[in-house]
């Protein structure tokens, strides 16, 4: 079993800067922070006003991410500890359920719970169960680790 360090600083940074990134999307493009269907808006031949500010932000995830792995001395430590087509499969049940709830995690957990918003609240819950079951079920049944 790996055991994550308490890093409450690190947590405290990101979450404001998730919380920022998100009020300033809202704010210049008037759009909600969920990152699936900006990534899916990605996916199109109209490369309008539209498609370059979804594929700045997608870049900017990027980017930043590899730029926190330089910074930390991390970037070695990143891994997937599965299967291609266990990840493969795994993404293609994200984005139905993505499709299903009418959002990812970062746009109802983190803008829709903000908002305040009913559904919001009980898209994330639903997730959380989810994932609770499903982390369950892979590690202690299947034995997948």
């Amino acid at each position: 079993m790996t055991i994550t360090e308490f890093t409450p600083y690190a947590g405290v940074l990101g979450g404001a800067l998730i919380g920022l990134a998100a009020v300033i999307l809202m704010a210049t493009v008037g759009r909600i922070m969920g990152a699936t269907g900006i990534f899916r808006g990605l996916l199109t031949t109209n490369f309008d006003e539209a498609f370059r500010w979804r594929l700045v932000f997608i870049v900017g995830l990027l980017i930043g991410t590899a730029w926190t792995g330089l910074f930390t001395g991390a970037a070695h430590s990143i891994s997937f500890v599965s299967n291609n087509y266990i990840i493969v499969i795994g993404g293609l049940l994200v984005g139905a359920g993505t499709t299903l709830g009418n959002g990812c995690t970062s746009g109802h957990g983190i803008c829709g719970i903000s908002r305040f918003s009913k559904r919001s609240v009980l898209a994330t819950c639903v997730f959380m169960v989810v994932a609770i079951i499903t982390v369950f079920i892979v590690r202690h049944i299947l034995g997948i680790s």
